[in-house]
């Protein structure tokens, strides 16, 4: 003899059990999935702190801009007055020039004061920046302390001047290259803020064109 069907109200009974089954797993999941109010935090810290980030690189890449312009006349006097290269005399310098010249690598510095905490490779960016800008201010110093020498002491304080001015270019040339790394991780592009520079070891800007993403 045939099994009898089930009824209708035994159909609906196993309808209702597996769609109750199927929301209570389904909340579990979610439950069990579900970020923590913890980790909720941190990524909305992380996407605070990445946005905070990309302002400070923009902030930063400005700095550097203008620092830039106020140091390059610094250093076209000193080349003048300390050619490298040794082949041309040392051009006439006044004390106003000097004075113009420390007004504006103390300015450097002072710009450069109370940085704010960032990334850490904006950070480095920064850090590079701000050593070169007091390295330029120090060689206005040794140099202008050696306008007051004479003889062979005159002549050591001026050699150390001159390695002190490779040293600030060499040190911006890096903080430059760590500058323009960050600009393209922030989606801004190349970003080439370098010194005029020459000589062995200082790093010179890649060929992609200003604001280009191209790594």
């Amino acid at each position: 003899m045939p099994a009898p069907r089930p009824t209708r109200k035994r159909m609906f009974g196993f309808v209702s059990a597996f769609v109750l089954g199927a929301l209570i797993a389904g909340g579990l999941v979610f439950l069990v999935t579900m970020p923590s109010s913890t980790e909720r935090a941190v990524d909305r810290i992380r996407a605070e702190e990445a946005l905070r980030d990309k302002t400070q690189i923009k902030e930063l890449t400005q700095l550097a801009r203008d620092t830039r312009d106020r140091l390059v006349p610094v250093l076209q006097g000193l080349d003048r007055a300390m050619p490298a290269d040794g082949v041309a005399g040392p051009a006439v310098v006044t004390p106003a020039d000097v004075e113009a010249w420390r007004k504006a690598a103390d300015a450097a510095v002072q710009a450069f004061a109370d940085p704010p905490s960032g990334e850490t490779a904006t950070n480095v960016a920064r850090s590079g920046l701000a050593s070169a800008v007091q390295q330029i201010a120090t060689t206005v110093d040794t140099y202008a302390t050696s306008r007051d020498l004479t003889g062979p002491t005159r002549t050591a304080v001026t050699e150390l001047a001159v390695r002190q001015r490779a040293d600030a270019v060499f040190t911006w040339s890096i903080g430059a290259t760590a500058l323009d790394a960050v600009n393209i991780d922030a989606g801004y592009g190349h970003q080439h803020v370098f010194l005029p520079a020459s000589g062995d070891g200082v790093l010179t800007p890649d060929d992609e064109p200003e604001g280009n993403h191209e790594s």
